[in-house]
């Protein structure tokens, strides 16, 4: 376990106070935080993406946040290879790594050092299998996908294109599944020794709450006009599927009204909540933190550092 690089880890659903928490514990623990989202990492999303500004990263360090195109392909291996460079520069530097986010399938491909084969990239496949989506829909992928990897199409949703094609690509190159792939790699000694520590809430309201006033205020700071931005200047690709833009689209359109998109965007937002509340909620090594049954930032710190420190 000495040779093992210590990190601590801020998990959980959108908008259950990852970012603060994540801040609040770097600044006790002299760390610098590493983004694990994989919308974030896109540039110009800011809003859509609640990517933390520069008030609430509070002088912390972040990195992987707006970091390529919006046009660019991106997949689980870039982001552990670009995540393990940050953390090794972190580790340099003599402070402490904190990964924050709630994209699962790349805190686990990090932290339990899952690894993807050169042979496990099929661009020409990942194209085709693109075009597919646009024409068919992500429920016709998603269903092709459930016939050989039920476990991982149960845990992504019609829109998430990106990883419904990754978990395609995964199995027609190795001919393992993404399951198999992910429970191969955890049997195998990882280079990290991770104090993680997850954001849950006794009461579902709670967050929902939460994500309604997010919604809210991401219009208020100008979610429509970067929307709009964004789909003048792109039209299409990956970050297409960021929910926010998906969802205002209809009303960019002169589909709906506005609140009609808003409200979709709630949904859509708590759909997505659930998914990573199942997702992280497997996870046994995983410390929960009831963030509805604490009254600031700071009890929850306070409670968080506790778990950290009985991990060491």
């Amino acid at each position: 376990m000495s040779d093992m690089i210590k990190l601590l880890a801020v998990v959980g659903p959108t908008a259950s106070g990852k970012t603060a928490l994540a801040v609040e514990l770097a600044k006790r623990y002299g760390g610098e935080v590493v983004s694990c989202d994989s919308m974030q990492i896109y540039r110009g999303m800011t809003v859509a993406t609640a990517a933390p500004t520069p008030e609430e990263q509070q002088g912390v360090p972040h990195h992987l946040v707006g970091i390529i195109e919006p046009t660019e392909s991106f997949s689980v291996v870039e982001y552990v290879r670009l995540a393990k460079e940050a953390i090794a520069g972190i580790v340099s530097r003599g402070n402490i790594p904190v990964l924050c986010g709630g994209t699962g399938l790349y805190y686990n491909s990090l932290v339990d050092g899952i690894e993807f084969s050169e042979a496990a990239e099929l661009p020409g496949l990942r194209e085709q299998l693109r075009q597919r989506a646009l024409s068919e829909g992500g429920e016709v992928l998603l269903a092709e996908l459930a016939q050989f990897d039920p476990d991982t199409a149960a845990r992504l949703a019609p829109a998430d294109h990106k990883r419904i094609i990754r978990a395609i690509e995964v199995y027609r190159a190795t001919g393992v599944t993404m399951t198999a792939h992910i429970a191969q790699s955890r049997s195998r000694p990882s280079e990290y020794e991770a104090a993680t520590v997850g954001l849950f809430c006794s009461d579902r309201q709670w967050l929902y709450d939460r994500i309604d006033r997010r919604v809210d205020a991401m219009l208020e700071r100008g979610l429509l006009e970067e929307t709009r931005r964004f789909y003048d200047r792109y039209g299409t690709g990956t970050a297409v599927q960021a929910i926010g833009y998906k969802e205002l689209r209809p009303y960019l359109d002169g589909e709906c009204t506005l609140d009609t998109a808003a409200d979709n965007l709630r949904r859509a937002t708590r759909r997505y909540a659930k998914r990573q509340i199942s997702w992280f909620g497997r996870d046994e090594r995983i410390q929960r933190l009831y963030m509805d049954e604490m009254n600031d930032i700071t009890q929850a710190a306070d409670r968080a550092s506790k778990m950290i420190n009985s991990r060491s």
